[in-house]
């Protein structure tokens, strides 16, 4: 296995879904090629981090903000600048 396969798999690896024939492909890349090791582990943590973490509060001056535009834009019936990006 190459560095570029190991990457194309790493979410299936990861996540348990990788045919074992694979699995072994890829762990014996591992064993001799340290970026790749790096790119796993981190992407591991990463996903780890982020699944046992919960989202930031936002502070209530920002959520009063947003309200406050989100309220103005939909009386006059203009699209909010959010929804000028995505329709381009």
């Amino acid at each position: 296995m190459r560095c570029r396969q190991v990457v194309d798999k790493i979410s299936e690896y990861i996540d348990g879904e990788l045919d074992p024939e694979l699995v072994r492909e890829l762990e014996r890349h591992l064993q001799h090629c340290e970026d790749c090791r790096v790119v796993v582990d981190t992407t591991r943590k990463t996903v780890e981090v982020f699944c046992h973490t919960e989202p930031a509060p936002l502070p209530n001056d920002v959520r009063e903000r947003l309200n406050q535009m989100f309220r103005h834009s939909f009386r006059k019936g203009e699209p909010t600048e959010l929804a000028r990006r995505f329709k381009h």
